[in-house]
């Protein structure tokens, strides 16, 4: 069998950044005189102890939605969904590795304006292979736990936003070419906006007052605006009608995301206090009243009440809480579950999003959830100057600002890395390929037994 060029460059790229790994002095500790960084009595045991199981947590998460993608999908086509996320673990964590932490929270670069400084990304230098990330505490980002921990944290959430695009464009996409994307879309669109939505000096933070408490911003409007410009680029599926293949995998998938999305939100307390255990309640119940505003719309629209309906309904009203967990209410949250459910609902069933076929209504869901949240933050969120409740419409309207700048970033953004990515290697399989299935034509894998798989496919 001949090896086509694009694998063994692969093998190559992925060969020199383990190998050089064993070259790379990376001190851990050498910067403790670094004025950014604190001392080891500085740090809390009990945040420290918190961090790591909320790493944990969102962990898990990827193949939760690994599960709740394939259950959906096609019988030809679960083992190439479920890889499509799975893979995320190792090919995003190379790369948070070895440039992705550095741009996200390195040394900022950016701009004056006037007496304050707002960066864009942070230098892609800083913390090269981990560089400088060690056991001591940063004073400004990471002030109780090991800044090796915060790293490894936002590590996790870099892994499950391009996994979360998967769902649009799947049963068409190849998978080498997937994996090139994801590489472009961590580097160029995640780890900038990222930086500045989180980054102390960023400027969606700093300068348009972007509240975004656990990622609703950075995690599911990027990744709903990416799958949004990858189902436009790739076009329809030859066969758009398929019937989900395992219900069972997408409840199980639903209730390891909810699960693992505790340590998503409340973790982003960064500290065991009470700001966790609120963003634990606000997240619990607002995922609660979206499954049941689902399921109930549902119903009185003629639908018949499905546990797939209950599952994304669950998992909009973590997507829509997910900016707000820690700067609400536990009654607030209600309320953003409810509206949550009801307006990507009606997303869901549009005839546009049908007629661009967005395989498993990634926009609809997180796209539309982020934006809902993103809204609804800039509305109720308490604190000072923090919302159009608590400060006022300037306050509104410089959310509503950033939300179209982000918006026109990442839909655009992820268009153009689309379309090199088709340039450098055709994304779309061939329809021979599509309609085998890509678990056999990718993965010469099936999820049946291989002498089953003719009479079963």
């Amino acid at each position: 069998m001949k090896i086509e060029k694009r694998w063994i460059i692969s093998f190559v790229i992925i060969s020199i950044v383990c190998i050089s790994g064993l070259f790379w002095e990376a001190p851990l500790e050498s910067k403790a005189v670094h004025s950014q960084f604190g001392t080891a009595d500085q740090i809390v045991a009990a945040d420290v102890a918190w961090m790591l199981t909320s790493c944990c947590l969102v962990l898990i998460m990827t193949p939760g939605l690994a599960f709740f993608y394939g259950g959906m999908v096609g019988k030809k086509n679960v083992i190439s969904t479920m890889l499509q996320s799975f893979i995320c673990m190792g090919v995003v964590t190379l790369i948070w590795v070895v440039v992705g932490f550095s741009l996200a929270f390195g040394e900022p670069m950016g701009i004056h304006i006037g007496d304050g400084f707002y960066s864009f990304v942070g230098d892609p230098t800083t913390f090269t292979f981990m560089d400088f990330v060690g056991v001591l505490p940063h004073k400004e980002i990471a002030k109780t736990v090991p800044f090796m921990l915060f790293a490894l944290f936002q590590m996790k959430f870099a892994v499950i936003a391009p996994a979360i695009i998967t769902g649009s464009f799947a049963e068409r996409v190849r998978f080498i070419s997937y994996l090139l994307f994801i590489c472009l879309f961590s580097i160029f669109i995640y780890s900038p906006l990222c930086h500045a939505v989180w980054y102390p000096t960023g400027i969606l933070g700093s300068f348009f007052g972007v509240k975004d408490f656990a990622g609703g911003t950075v995690v599911h409007m990027s990744a709903g605006f990416a799958a949004l410009a990858g189902v436009i680029v790739l076009g329809k599926r030859k066969n758009s009608n398929h019937v989900p293949t395992n219900i069972p995998f997408v409840l199980l998938g639903t209730g390891m995301l909810w699960f693992g999305w505790i340590g998503f939100n409340a973790g982003s307390s960064m500290e065991a206090n009470g700001v966790a255990a609120m963003a634990f309640g606000t997240t619990t119940t607002s995922s609660a009243a979206a499954m049941l505003t689902w399921i109930f719309f549902d119903r009185i629209n003629g639908r018949k009440v499905s546990a797939l309906g209950a599952c994304i309904g669950a998992v909009v009203g973590l997507v829509a809480i997910t900016p707000a967990a820690g700067y609400v209410t536990v009654p607030e949250s209600m309320f953003f579950g409810f509206i949550a459910a009801l307006v990507s609902n009606n997303v869901v069933y549009s005839k546009y999003l049908k007629g661009i076929d967005d395989t498993l209504d990634v926009f609809a869901c997180h796209g539309v959830g982020g934006i809902m949240g993103m809204i609804l933050t800039a509305i109720f969120a308490h604190g000072e100057d923090a919302s159009l409740l608590h400060g006022g419409w300037s306050v509104f309207g410089h959310h509503m600002t950033a939300l179209l700048l982000v918006s026109i970033y990442t839909f655009f953004g992820a268009y153009l890395l689309f379309k090199i990515t088709n340039r450098i290697i055709p994304m779309r399989v061939s329809e021979e390929s599509e309609i085998m299935g890509l678990d056999l034509s990718q993965h010469d894998e099936t999820l049946f037994p291989i002498e089953c798989a003719e009479e079963v496919y």
